[in-house]
């Protein structure tokens, strides 16, 4: 991994989900440095429970090629692992959400009544955006919510060092919409459930889709103070 004088503050800044890469090829030694550090994020129990599949090559080719076939199914195809967003979504949650949508398909340039475009859009997800490395992140299904809460700051912990090393992701649990699919190809076995993948690669700089800001709420809506 390279040497770099970024913060974990300046990681946390520069951090986006990219939708766009580049096809350069990623260093199997720095993901393994990377996932090596990152096995230090902490876990309830110390129980350790993430477990990935790391794809590049004919391997990623596959899964995208199956996954594919299950999206020409339209709805019929869908095999979801878990309910991505509560089904009564609502305000501010909702409208967060709609917020991020629009904002990036405005920075694309495509508008709502183009459905095509938007549907081309949206077929990028299950290419990976292009990053020519995917990590599909599993977990054993006997584990609950606190262990998913242990898998998401190890996931954290991975996309903070990837940044460290000039290298950025995507997170996508869209993946999950067909679990059983992606299960199957990576013959990981029904004891397994599918959480999410995250794209890895290098960012294309110049894309549009890369450089629209993505607001955060400010502190007065997520902290409550007490006491002090």
């Amino acid at each position: 991994m390279p040497a770099t004088d970024i913060s974990v503050a300046n990681a946390l800044q520069s951090r986006r989900s990219i939708r766009k890469f580049t096809d350069r090829a990623v260093d199997p030694v720095v993901l393994k440095t990377i996932f090596a550090a990152a096995q230090r994020a902490p876990s309830g129990g110390n129980l350790q429970p993430w477990q990935a599949t790391v794809l590049t090559g004919e391997p990623w080719q596959a899964v995208k090629a199956a996954v594919a076939a299950r999206l020409a199914m339209g709805r019929e195809g869908y095999q979801p692992e878990y309910d991505i967003y509560p089904k009564e979504l609502t305000d501010p949650w909702e409208a967060r959400r709609f917020g991020v949508g629009e904002g990036l398909y405005a920075a694309l340039g495509i508008p709502r009544e183009d459905k095509a475009g938007r549907l081309a859009q949206f077929v990028e997800n299950y290419r990976g955006f292009g990053a020519p490395v995917m990590l599909f992140l599993h977990c054993s299904r006997i584990m609950g919510p606190p262990q998913w809460s242990d898998m998401g700051m190890w996931l954290q912990s991975v996309m903070l060092l990837l940044v460290e090393a000039g290298l950025a992701s995507c997170p996508q649990e869209c993946w999950a919409m067909y679990g059983k699919t992606v299960r199957e190809t990576l013959a990981l076995g029904d004891g397994q459930i599918l959480f999410t993948g995250l794209a890895i690669g290098y960012a294309d700089e110049g894309a549009a889709v890369n450089q629209w800001p993505v607001p955060r709420v400010g502190l007065d809506e997520v902290i409550d103070w007490q006491g002090f």
